[in-house]
């Protein structure tokens, strides 16, 4: 009987596993510092492109475009002359948007910074 029990679970856990083999990675968020792009995909891998050097390209096995916004709103623009003159460069994740193309073809769209919830 223990051995009955213990084959089923054993089944199961091979089952499950198989399972989680067959996940589709998709990514859940897009981030944007000063240099790199990273985006986190629901399988928890992190992948990291420095977007700067190279707007268009591909990490993980998705392609990526990030296209930055050319004249962000007067408030964003003081803000960040302000941080620039007191030499905090870089401190702001640009304005911009993120599209990541899975190999399948599928697109998802991002903007940096993300919106907040204001609830």
């Amino acid at each position: 009987m223990r051995t009955a029990a213990l084959a089923r679970l054993t089944l199961i856990c091979l089952a499950l596993a198989g399972c989680a083999a067959l996940t589709v990675p998709t990514p859940q968020e897009a981030r944007l510092s000063d240099q790199t792009l990273s985006f986190t995909l629901n399988t928890g891998e992190i992948c990291r492109a420095e977007w700067r050097t190279a707007p268009q390209g591909q990490v993980c096995g998705f392609g990526y475009s990030v296209s930055e916004v050319a004249k962000p709103n007067l408030l964003r623009q003081l803000f960040t002359d302000l941080t620039t003159a007191l030499g905090a460069e870089g401190l702001l994740a640009p304005m911009a948007e993120v599209v990541l193309t899975s190999p399948a073809g599928q697109s998802y769209r991002f903007v940096s910074p993300p919106p907040v919830d204001m609830k």
